[in-house]
């Protein structure tokens, strides 16, 4: 059973986040009306995840992140974003958040967004630390078909590897792989099958049944995407590079403007931008290089 603490001052959008997550069977929902009546109940019944709005009376989204990472640091956060909290957002996310939702797109995508981390977090607890200090140093190539459900599984041993060779943190651990997630989904809808986010915004049905149609043309299906690793003790680089056209990044707008974050395009380089310590891409934007330097707070125990 995952237990989640939805913190909201809305009532309104208390129930409506509960009704979705609770759609869910294993789903067990706690509330609280704000930061600090949220602390009072992670104290009492410690969840598995929390989802917060930014804007409460008392304290905010952003106070509340910080309190979380400096007392609960295993305790994920993922938020439910709004206009007028665009700024706040951002911020806590570079303080330790893992994601965020927008609360017009909650319907489509908080539960998907919340099984994601869970399903990060059931891994990172149940995995063996076998291998933690019997490796210096790993270099991995992958290739895969474009198909979606070998996407998690990569993700999973990837994250693992950071765990295995010392380099991140928990909560660091969790959100690098939220930035791989987002950079080879990337590589699979915009990359290999050439479907545009704007798309996604102006029809989400129109947008995923042109990618399973596209899964059957020539020359979308018989794309691959291709990954790279390398993990040392100091560092861990990521490289995704798809076999489409490539784009240009720099046109691609600023997802942290206020007036587009809460629209798809844009959000995946928002998430790896904030969780990655470098990205870069490579002249024809088909290719992207992630680095995740050690996390400063990192002990043997807890890796």
């Amino acid at each position: 059973m995952t237990t989640i603490l939805i913190v909201d001052d809305s009532a309104a959008d208390r129930a409506l986040a509960s009704g979705l997550l609770q759609k869910r069977s294993g789903n067990k929902v706690l509330f609280a009306t704000n930061g600090i009546e949220a602390l009072s109940q992670i104290e009492m019944h410690i969840p598995d995840l929390v989802v917060t709005d930014l804007q409460m009376p008392d304290m905010n989204g952003l106070e509340l992140v910080d309190a979380i990472k400096a007392n609960y640091p295993l305790i994920p956060v993922i938020l439910m974003t709004s206009q007028g909290s665009e700024e706040i957002a951002v911020k806590a996310l570079r303080s330790g958040a893992a994601s965020y939702v927008p609360k017009k797109s909650l319907a489509r995508e908080l539960s998907e967004t919340v099984e994601m981390v869970a399903a990060s977090l059931r891994e990172d607890r149940a995995h063996s630390r076998l291998m933690f200090h019997r490796m210096t140093k790993s270099d991995s190539t992958f290739e895969l078909p474009n198909d979606l459900s070998l996407i998690p599984p990569l993700v999973s041993h990837l994250r693992q590897m950071t765990r295995y060779m010392g380099v991140c943190n928990d909560s660091d651990r969790l959100r690098v792989g939220v930035a791989i997630e987002e950079a080879l989904v990337n590589a699979y809808y915009h990359g290999n099958l050439e479907v545009s986010s704007v798309l996604r915004e102006q029809n989400h049905n129109q947008y995923h049944d042109l990618a399973r149609s596209r899964m059957e043309q020539s020359p979308y299906r018989d794309r691959k995407i291709h990954v790279e690793s390398r993990l040392t003790r100091e560092h861990a680089t990521f490289v995704i590079r798809d076999e489409g056209p490539g784009f240009n990044p720099e046109l691609v707008p600023d997802p942290t403007d206020q007036k587009n974050l809460d629209r798809p395009w844009g959000r995946g380089l928002l998430l790896i931008r904030t969780f990655m310590d470098d990205l870069h891409f490579n002249s024809s934007g088909n290719e992207v290089t992630m680095i995740k330097q050690r996390s400063e707070s990192i002990n043997d125990e807890e890796a």
